[in-house]
């Protein structure tokens, strides 16, 4: 089977990477990252997220990294919106398109928001009209696609109902979340076989963790599948916070070391974006977890 021609990374490092950071990253810091990242040619970055201070401190600086970015005009940067009074917020503050988020675990969305599947969903409703009527366009989010930290293995076609639930909304791409890691090639393929029965690959994404080290084997499985969408993090920031001490997002560098190796087209310069990984795991004193970042910039200093 032939892979694609091209690829599309969206970046979350910015958001999913830096969230759940116990210590504040200053927001000069944030807003570095961002367009280092841009200027490594990076496309699509996931600048922050419009929650609740209360809930999620780290991302308690949304507007001023929003407004203190200088943007370049080839760059998109989402963020997440959960409600309505977050999407406001993100309008508010220069937001051209947003992310919202639902869970294929009953469980899992029950102890972290409180709700059923279907009643999350039904919040979600507002933000895409009104998202809609600004022409803002708006991705989706699910997570847990492949396990669940409370109730095990999730049932390929249960996932593919909660991303046909948000396609239909209005959303113009699903991420499937591997939020625990648990994924493997092929339960990563049976996952994306009942997808593509609802939603073209086209409009899917994968985001796969690394926890069990099969984030890039899994994204190998899905170029196989004939998905062109990936979400990754600069040096792997972000770890799962269900598995202790284990690692979270897949690292950027692996992907595009992964993708440049196959011939397949970014647009992304993975030498600059190893001395970002470099930059930024040291600005915020955590390991770098990008093995291809480590290697590279391990070269050039021999």
């Amino acid at each position: 089977m032939s892979l694609p021609a091209q690829v599309k990374i969206v970046e979350v490092g910015p958001r999913d990477g830096l969230q759940n950071e116990a210590q504040v990253v200053p927001t000069e810091i944030k807003i570095e990252l961002i367009e280092r990242l841009a200027e490594a040619g990076v496309r699509v970055i996931e600048a922050t997220s419009f929650v609740s201070s209360k809930w999620v401190p780290q991302m308690g600086d949304n507007a001023a990294v929003m407004q203190g970015i200088k943007r370049k005009a080839s760059t998109v940067y989402p963020v997440l919106t959960p409600n309505l009074q977050g999407f406001d917020a993100a309008i508010e503050a220069g937001a051209t398109e947003v992310a919202i988020f639902g869970a294929a675990s009953e469980s899992f969305s029950r102890k972290n928001i409180n709700c059923s599947i279907a009643e999350s969903l039904k919040r979600f409703e507002p933000i895409v009209s009104a998202a809609s009527a600004l022409e803002i366009p708006v991705r989706g989010y699910v997570s847990c696609v492949v396990g669940c930290p409370y109730e095990g293995a999730i049932a390929p076609a249960q996932a593919a109902g909660v991303a046909k639930t948000l396609f239909d909304m209005g959303c113009y791409e699903v991420s499937l979340g591997d939020t625990i890691g648990v994924g493997n090639p092929a339960s990563i393929q049976r996952l994306l076989e009942a997808c593509t029965r609802e939603i073209p690959i086209a409009k899917l994404a994968g985001h796969y963790h690394d926890t069990y080290g099969m984030a890039i084997a899994n994204i190998y499985a899905s170029l196989q599948m004939g998905m062109a969408v990936f979400d990754s993090s600069i040096a792997g920031l972000g770890g799962c916070p269900y598995a202790k001490g284990a690692s979270g997002n897949v690292a950027t560098e692996d992907v595009i070391y992964l993708l440049d190796g196959l011939g397949i087209e970014t647009g992304i310069n993975l030498a600059k974006l190893a001395v970002i990984g470099d930059w930024i795991t040291s600005a915020i004193n955590r390991p770098n977890g990008a093995k291809a970042g480590r290697a590279l910039c391990a070269k050039t200093v021999a």
